[in-house]
């Protein structure tokens, strides 16, 4: 299958946002200067914007926002400092890093993108901002709930007996049974820096291994550079060991706040990772949204792509 997005294009303005508590957000614009504005929530947590993510929007029709969200990628601090602290790194931090963002730019309104973790972002930010939102376009969809994590990090070991396994005993034996983010999280700080380094590995191969059942899925994590290893691993530790810091169910239960907001939820058949009954559920629970399931997708993909570029040219005549 080709690739269905737009080609590659270069951003024509960039910056480093000052948001508090130490922290300045990398963010860009590219496509139209005039065109409908779009912001763009990276996934992970903690993996960082990319080029690719662009080409999702027609760039004659689209003011595309991107930016690296606390503690990753461009960002500062960055994550893979060992010295860094994470705790003014919270979801609520985030989306009003958002708001900051839009204000800086002079955005109204704006369509919101998100993939895998920028879904749960896209939908808290939405929740707590419905005027500011002109449409969501959720690709790979999550909600943060820690059965999503302990489905993770735990529950599928029933999937892959074997790589889980690794992934489990790679912890002191005294917390293979508790919280393996946590634990996880703490060998990633720990000051050994050799001690950092696996598990971060090991974390990885864990995520390389259960992220798509679909037969074109391609090791990414495991073979990334160690500074993006540690900085992403880090980061989605912290989250997942702190329930994403949201109630439980928040994001569901807070569903209807999105009446009125047009939305497609695209999700793969073959995403093992977060299985489909949690677009099914938001999709009930949103009035609405449109469920777009690729039959052959993952947990991202040519189809997945495919689907959100229809979306987003979709959006663009609106």
């Amino acid at each position: 299958m080709s690739d269905p997005r737009y080609p590659p294009i270069e951003p024509y303005e960039s910056g480093m946002l000052d948001v508090g508590d130490g922290h300045s957000l990398y963010w860009e614009v590219c496509g139209s200067p005039e065109g409908k504005p779009a912001v763009v929530l990276h996934g992970g947590p903690g993996s960082g914007c990319s080029p690719g993510m662009r080409r999702l929007f027609d760039p004659e029709r689209y003011r595309i926002v991107l930016f690296d969200q606390r503690n990753a990628g461009r960002s500062t601090p960055s994550a893979s400092d060992p010295v860094v602290d994470l705790s003014a790194n919270t979801t609520p931090h985030l989306v009003d890093d958002i708001e900051r963002l839009r204000l800086h730019l002079g955005v109204a309104r704006w369509l919101v993108w998100g993939g895998s973790w920028g879904v749960t972002l896209a939908l808290a930010y939405a929740q707590a901002h419905p005027e500011r939102v002109s449409e969501l376009v959720l690709a790979a969809v999550t909600n943060g709930d820690r059965r999503e994590t302990d489905w993770i990090t735990r529950d599928m070991g029933r999937v892959f007996p074997r790589e889980w396994a690794r992934f489990r005993d790679a912890v002191p034996p005294g917390e293979r049974d508790g919280d393996l983010s946590a634990a996880y999280s703490r060998l990633l700080h720990d000051p050994d820096p050799a001690v950092r380094a696996k598990a971060a590995q090991d974390w990885c191969d864990w995520e390389d291994t259960h992220v798509s059942l679909a037969p074109d899925a391609a090791p990414y994590l495991s073979i990334a550079e160690p500074a993006f290893q540690l900085t992403v691993t880090r980061v989605v530790t912290h989250y997942w060991s702190n329930g994403c810091f949201l109630a439980d169910r928040q994001l569901l239960r807070g569903a209807g706040r999105l009446a009125g907001i047009p939305g497609v939820l695209v999700h793969g058949r073959y995403d093992v990772s977060t299985p489909l009954d949690t677009a099914w559920a938001l999709h009930q629970a949103w009035p609405g949204s449109e469920l777009v399931v690729i039959g052959d997708g993952g947990h991202s993909g040519t189809g997945l792509a495919e689907a959100v570029v229809a979306a987003t040219d979709r959006f663009a005549r609106g």
